[in-house]
C-alpha cells in the first residue's frame, strides 16, 4: 500500500470508540464501576452540532453577531460522543425525573465527574490540548 491509500476512506478508522468510566457511583451486580462507551464523531457531525448552538443577535448598531454558547455546545458534544448508557432512553430520564439527554447528564453526574467526562470526550475527538494550553503556546 503507497502513503497516499493510507488516507481512502476504506482505510481509515471511521469511528473510535473507547470504554470510560466516569463515576464509581454506577455499579453492576459484583459492585464493579461499569464503564461508559464513547465514540468520537466526524467534523461534518461536530459542524452541525455548534450550527445548533449558534444564534445571529442584532447589535445595537443595527448589524448582526453570530454568537455561539459553549456550555450548549460542550453538552451536546458530549451527550452525541455516548453511546451507552442510552442517554435517550425514556425510562433512564425518567428515573432522574428530566426531559432530555443534556439535562440527564446533567443530574446523573456530580460537577467533577461531568467534568471528568468532558474532557474525556474532548480527547476522543481531537481536542487533546486544554485551551489555556494552546494560547501558551502561541505566546511562547
Amino acid at each position: 500500500m503507497s502513503n497516499i491509500e493510507a488516507f481512502y476512506a476504506q482505510n481509515a478508522d471511521i469511528e473510535v470508540t473507547e470504554d470510560f468510566v466516569v463515576s464509581g457511583r454506577f455499579k453492576d451486580k459484583e459492585g464493579k464501576p461499569i464503564p461508559w462507551t464513547l465514540r468520537s464523531m466526524k467534523q461534518t457531525e461536530n459542524e452541525a452540532i455548534r450550527k445548533s448552538v449558534t444564534r445571529k443577535t442584532k447589535d445595537r448598531r443595527g448589524g448582526y453577531q453570530i454568537e455561539t454558547n459553549p456550555d450548549e455546545y460542550i453538552a451536546k458534544l458530549t451527550v452525541a460522543s455516548v453511546v451507552y448508557p442510552p442517554l435517550k432512553d425514556e425510562a433512564l430520564q425518567k428515573s432522574y425525573g428530566v426531559l432530555g439527554a443534556d439535562k440527564l447528564l446533567s443530574e446523573m453526574l456530580l460537577p467533577g465527574e461531568y467534568s471528568d467526562l468532558i474532557n474525556k470526550v474532548q480527547e476522543l475527538n481531537g481536542f487533546e490540548k486544554d485551551i489555556n494550553e494552546l494560547v501558551d503556546e502561541v505566546k511562547n
